[in-house]
């Protein structure tokens, strides 16, 4: 079997751009979770969120990736996780043609509803109803007829392959949660494969608009802690009361490891394993047994060839949610056994929230950190044991192990479970 290596990552969150800022305020239990100010929240169960509106940084990372002001923000923080990872990885050429291919995970860009009604309004003639072509007509007006193209999910992936030559194909996943690991899992497999040699892959997600928070918190599954926003977000905690919206983006530059080695390229790890399920239960949450969860795991272990002991560290979903910690809990200690002790388990989203498309790739780089340093990242805001949520959490202070081998996981809403496992590079 084809091997796959991990030659360059980069990351776009609220707690740091760039892999280095973001390690160190990773490590250092930094909250990106603020009152969100870029709209009215006003009147909202839930006021708090992770999000990237800041208009200087935007402008910023526009200007060095080289972006019009009609980009929007998903494309805009995507491309620029997306370079950072060529350039770490020296694979600008190298990803040029057809053995190369690209593989985002994104739901696009989040239009406001209001604005959206205005133009169709606006759009009509004297005494005339609203009509497609009217509203059609009047978007492009204000914005260009390509706008809307820019809004759609496939518009990242198309965006990325133009700009830097990939011709070997690719595509975008959209299953919510799981979405870039999931995208990250289908590049694993086209290399091994031998369809590729190189891909780019990841996700973005700037989903903080009132549509969509109105949305979630309908849902009743995002935590109302506005007058404490750093701490809303508690992994695990017997406190916690429901997740936080976030927004960001990574990107990894995976390659068959000879082709890797053929060009003088570092391997950061290996990315020996991939599990991929479905609960076939509800669309808005997992089944309460885990064993979604707990197959894909499994899977994993068994696709990279690797007992559970070989296993240090956990990246878990861990969204703060009620039902998910538990269940995710009882899912570790259902594959792991007498093991899960032993293990180092953290959750990312205590500090930048729960990015949804872009969460896998955001973890699944966090994770290969710690593999790189041989460090447990921390879970923050963890005061109160939860006797239903019983292992190592890592709580708020992070944790030097030697780790030989560690797993991402990745569970969205509709029962989709990723599992994406990573060891230390042997040539």
């Amino acid at each position: 079997m084809r091997r796959v290596v991990v030659t360059g990552m980069d990351v776009v969150t609220p707690i740091g751009v760039g892999l280095d800022r973001f390690w160190k305020a990773a490590q250092g239990g930094a909250s990106g979770v603020r009152r969100i100010t870029h709209f009215d929240p006003t009147g909202l169960p839930t006021q708090i969120a992770a999000s990237l509106a800041d208009p200087a940084l935007l402008a910023e990372l526009r200007e060095a990736a080289a972006l019009d002001p009609l980009e929007p923000r998903s494309a805009v923080v995507g491309v620029w996780a997306a370079r950072g990872a060529l350039e770490q990885a020296g694979a600008m050429e190298a990803v040029r043609g057809r053995r190369a291919g690209v593989y985002v995970g994104t739901a696009g860009e989040r239009q406001d509803l209001r604005e959206m009604g205005a133009m169709a309004y606006a759009g009509r003639g004297p005494g005339e109803p609203v009509t497609p072509r009217g509203f059609a007509g009047e978007f492009a007006r204000r914005y260009g007829s390509d706008r809307l193209y820019r809004t759609l999910p496939q518009y990242l992936a198309a965006r990325l392959a133009g700009m830097f030559g990939i011709e070997g194909g690719g595509g975008t996943l959209q299953t919510a949660c799981t979405s870039s690991a999931q995208a990250l899992g289908e590049a694993l497999r086209a290399i091994r494969r031998g369809a590729i040699d190189v891909a780019l892959a990841g996700g973005a997600e700037c989903i903080v608009s009132p549509i969509e928070v109105q949305l979630f918190c309908l849902l009743g599954v995002m935590s109302r802690r506005n007058e404490a926003p750093e701490t809303a977000s508690r992994p695990f905690d017997a406190r916690r009361d429901g997740f936080v919206m976030g927004e960001g983006a990574g990107f990894l530059v995976l390659e068959e490891a000879e082709h890797a080695r053929a060009r003088g390229a570092r391997p950061l790890a290996e990315l020996a394993g991939w599990g991929s399920t479905c609960d076939a239960y509800r669309i808005t949450d997992e089944a309460p047994d885990g064993q979604g969860a707990v197959r894909a795991m499994r899977a994993a272990l068994a696709d990279a060839r690797i007992q559970t002991t070989d296993v240090g560290y956990v990246n878990a979903h861990g969204t703060s949610t009620p039902m998910n910690d538990r269940v995710e809990t009882a899912a570790l200690r259902q594959v792991f056994g007498s093991h899960a002790d032993r293990l180092l388990v953290s959750s990312t989203k205590s500090m930048i929230g729960h990015t949804i498309s872009a969460a896998g790739a955001i973890e699944l780089i966090t994770t290969v950190l710690a593999l790189r340093d041989q460090v447990a990242p921390p879970t923050i805001n963890y005061q109160v044991p939860d006797p239903d949520c019983t292992l190592n959490y890592v709580p708020n202070t992070p944790v030097a192990a030697p780790i030989r081998a560690a797993i991402s996981n990745s569970f969205g809403f509709g029962g989709h479970n990723d599992c994406l496992l990573v060891r230390a590079h042997d040539p």
